[in-house]
């Protein structure tokens, strides 16, 4: 059985669209035990709709609710113990469960995420990491919102990171790699962008292909299979990139409408459009999986409906079917064993509360 803990507090909607989720992803999923954090008063009239999820989940009531406004330092200080944020990543840190899913406020996920379970052996900081889909299929793209800025080290840190991601997610025994830059010529970019390329390249590791720089419109082209930035660019990009496929969508929906031959047109067409549709659904995906702490946390989107919060339980179930942990701190191990130099400091101690949003 894969065990997965839920904050069902959290989020834009709470229990109504997280329980909704659990029951589409355990009908799909026999292997699949769910440990539910939350109020009672809010998650048990959602459960009584769903007896089968009910009979084969277990209930936990925390008393506190994190709150989408609150800072992450307060949340660390009031939540700690007792919210229903904190218990969910708890029992990955104890052994309970094997992945953590939360649609509630990142940055208070991510920082008690870093408190409980730290950052792994020879990482930095951590990375959220998104799946991106893409004109070939999809990519991994990271960070897109942990670490506003980054020096040459980390960057080379999220390049494993994603690339263990993408190995244990899409089956590729060597992703291939790209830096994300203002341009493909290696004397342009910050000087961090360029260091951390220069490292890349000497570093000769076999577990990833490092193809140089790339441009924002390489991402949605699916140039490379991990594409690597710090976070206050990779969140922007993923915002624009949510914010295009909405409005596109609109502007389909208001064209198809227009006339009556519009809307014979797309009667006719309408296998085509249900596809685009498909592919352009943020919700198929949700999910940003926080990389480089010694567990597996999946952020769901906050304003996620039930089809979203369950492919955001999904993606934690395969990273832990395909022993994603494992896998990345292997390559981080190996890398740094080639390169004694470059070993992260201060690993073993728990990282310092912090108010940055992401």
């Amino acid at each position: 059985m894969i065990r997965i803990s839920i904050d069902a507090m959290g989020g834009d909607h709470g229990a109504s669209v997280v329980i909704p989720a659990l029951a589409t992803v355990a009908a799909r999923r026999p292997d699949i035990k769910f440990i539910i954090y939350g109020r009672e008063d809010a998650v048990r009239p959602e459960l009584a709709k769903f007896p089968t999820l009910a009979a084969a989940s277990e209930f936990v009531h925390c008393e506190v609710a994190v709150q989408m406004d609150d800072k992450p330092s307060q949340a660390l200080r009031h939540g700690r113990g007792t919210s229903s944020m904190w218990n969910a990543i708890e029992a990955v840190k104890n052994g309970q469960a094997d992945a953590c899913i939360s649609a509630g406020n990142t940055g208070a996920l991510m920082a008690m995420a870093k408190f409980c379970l730290r950052t792994m052996a020879n990482v930095d900081r951590p990375a959220i990491a998104a799946i991106w889909p893409n004109v070939r299929a999809e990519s991994v793209v990271l960070d897109v919102g942990a670490t506003i800025g980054g020096d040459a080290q980390q960057l080379v840190d999220f390049a494993i990171l994603g690339t263990g991601m993408a190995r244990a997610l899409f089956g590729i025994e060597r992703p291939t790699v790209g830096l994300l830059n203002v341009g493909v010529e290696e004397v342009k970019g910050q000087e961090e962008v360029k260091e951390a390329g220069r490292m890349l390249r000497e570093a000769g590791l076999s577990s990833l292909d490092y193809r140089g720089f790339v441009e924002g419109d390489d991402i949605g082209k699916g140039t490379v299979d991990v594409v690597v930035t710090e976070g206050f660019s990779g969140n922007i990009a993923l915002k624009t990139a949510e914010g295009t496929a909405r409005q596109i969508a609109g502007y389909l929906r208001a064209a198809m409408g227009r006339s009556l031959l519009s809307r014979i047109g797309y009667i006719l067409a309408k296998g085509a459009f249900d596809q685009l549709r498909e592919k352009m659904d943020v919700s198929r995906s949700n999910g940003g999986v926080f990389l480089g702490l010694n567990g597996i946390v999946v952020k769901s989107h906050g304003g996620a409906d039930s089809a979203g919060f369950a492919a955001a339980v999904e993606l934690g179930y395969d990273m832990v079917r395909n022993r994603l942990l494992e896998r990345v701190q292997a390559d981080i191990d190996l890398f740094h064993a080639h390169n004694p130099q470059s070993q992260a400091t201060e690993t073993s101690k728990p990282v310092v509360e912090t108010d940055e949003e992401g």
